[in-house]
């Protein structure tokens, strides 16, 4: 298995979606030979913003939605929260400006990702993107060829 802690206005967060995950995804997941889990780890208030509507998307469309707001950092990611500029990416799947409201409302919402984050400082995240594979620990740009490194010391799980 591959866990992989995210922010969504990491710029390396999007450098891998956008470089390695494609081939990861390809050569381990699809095939079944890897498992890959996404925890959020916002960095800022526009990264849990951005989460939390994330969280709201229907679960067929929550990898989708999630790298749409990789590709499309530079439209929505700023020094303030732009609740207009992320509602902007989120529409793109469909999603309608009251249930993005009620979503940023939802506090059961909010705290299930604050659990989230905190698990994950609890394992020694930092930063992000931050890999456990096969107990092993990467964080930062890791390359296709450091992550397939990683997966296979142990055989894949």
């Amino acid at each position: 298995m591959v866990v992989e802690y995210a922010s969504l206005t990491c710029p390396y967060c999007r450098n891998f979606h956008e470089k390695v995950f494609p081939r990861l995804k390809r050569t381990y997941i699809d095939t079944g030979k890897v498992r890959y889990v996404v925890r959020e780890f916002p960095i800022g208030r526009s990264a849990g913003n951005a989460a939390i509507i994330n969280r709201c998307a229907p679960a067929s469309q929550y990898f989708q939605l999630y790298g749409l707001f990789l590709t499309h950092q530079r439209e929505w990611v700023s020094q303030e929260v732009r609740l207009d500029a992320i509602y902007g990416v989120a529409k793109r799947i469909g999603m309608s400006r009251a249930t993005f409201d009620k979503c940023l409302a939802n506090q059961s919402m909010i705290d299930a990702l604050d659990e989230v984050k905190q698990r994950g400082r609890r394992l020694g995240v930092k930063g992000t993107p931050t890999f456990f594979v096969n107990g092993q620990k990467a964080q930062g740009a890791v390359s296709y060829d450091e992550i397939k490194a990683m997966i296979e010391s142990k055989g894949s799980t």
